[in-house]
């Protein structure tokens, strides 16, 4: 039985906003004597994100629920794998990251309701912004982004080394017009979890505060706006990035993949008006990366991830709205990609495309 309640920290966003480096770089510095386990909601219907958290430390357990919100279908399958991971990890802290088009009021609901009590002692919420998008409209009215804001005890302001102009201004001008206070609001670079020592240990130290959101919170006046601005202190490695350790070999999705005679699996669902396409493609494959390159540019997406096996080696791609980011794998147990847009595609055409692309 449970003795003591596992401090949790929501680490929430919009899809391409950063999250997962952020996990990733929180992980490299939690302290020595803790295990930690992290929950990860993606949208779509295969595992990903998880291959890009790192899995050579033991005292780190990842778990991945796929295909859509785990809050849905009134939380059940976020309870049961809440309680899964945390019977197997038995974990000093618990880290989840809903999907970006995930519902993160509903799922702080689920995880304050008196099944979790003597479970989980809700942390710090944290949401990634990427301020560039602030002024677009569709991000400003846009229910999940609304939702992502008001939960969050701190926003981090994420790959800041990218603003151009008075991006963060404008969130800050933003957040007021909506009369939302927070107890920080934090600017940093997020490139491919190159954090700073100052950024994650500020961040660290900002974990273990109390969780201020309820359901019934009400918005409090923008003239009480409290902001802590550092400025960005990380540099960039001009390096691709390298992973050494296998990745989807603790996938619970894993056991649902069942190849057809070409050796491929395909999944696509619809839901909060974004369409999901997926492929599995068995190791056998490889893919051209230079075309294969080409070819995401010119997809109509707003995101995609891929874990590939290549003729150049294995390639992890993180795709949103234009920016790519390439990273390096030694060992993968098949080919993945994620498509997320938010226009209908033709399955047939894509998956046609893709087999082009192999060598």
């Amino acid at each position: 039985m449970i003795q003591t309640a596992i401090p949790t920290n929501i680490i929430t966003g919009f899809l391409g906003s950063g999250k997962t480096s952020l996990i990733t770089a929180l992980l490299k510095v939690k302290p020595k004597d803790e295990k930690w386990a992290v929950l990860v909601n993606e949208f779509g219907d295969v595992g990903i994100d998880s291959a890009l958290l790192s899995k050579d430390q033991p005292e780190i357990h990842i778990r991945e629920v796929a295909g859509g919100c785990m809050c849905c279908a009134a939380g059940v399958p976020m309870q049961v794998a809440i309680t899964q991971l945390i019977a197997k990890a038995k974990p000093d802290r618990l880290i989840i990251e809903p999907t970006g088009l995930g519902h993160p009021e509903a799922v702080l609901k689920v995880l304050t309701e008196p099944h979790f009590k003597h479970i989980i002692d809700m942390k710090t919420c944290m949401t990634l912004v990427d301020a560039r998008k602030i002024t677009d409209i569709r991000y400003q009215t846009n229910d999940t982004f609304q939702q992502q804001l008001r939960v969050a005890d701190i926003i981090v302001a994420s790959k800041s080394d990218e603003y151009q102009h008075e991006e963060f201004g404008d969130l800050m001008c933003f957040l007021q017009e909506k009369g939302m206070k927070y107890s920080q609001c934090l600017r940093f670079s997020s490139k491919l979890a190159q954090y700073s020592d100052l950024d994650t240990a500020q961040l660290l130290g900002l974990m273990n505060d109390v969780c201020h959101y309820t359901a019934d919170t009400p918005l409090i006046p923008a003239t009480q706006t409290s902001v802590l601005s550092p400025q960005p202190t990380s540099l960039l490695s001009r390096n691709i990035p390298h992973h050494q350790f296998p990745v989807f070999n603790d996938i619970d999705e894993a056991k649902n993949i069942v190849f057809d005679k070409r050796g491929i699996w395909s999944k696509h669902h619809y839901a909060e008006a974004h369409y999901s396409y997926a492929w599995v493609f068995s190791p056998q494959y490889e893919f051209d990366l230079p075309l294969l390159l080409n070819f995401i540019d010119v997809i109509e997406a707003v995101r995609i991830k891929a874990i590939l096996i290549t003729g150049d080696g294995i390639v992890g791609i993180n795709w949103v709205e234009g920016e790519m980011e390439l990273s390096e794998f030694d060992e993968v147990m098949d080919s993945r990609i994620e498509i997320i847009t938010q226009v209908e595609c033709s399955v047939t055409e894509l998956e046609a495309r893709f087999i082009a692309l192999l060598k």
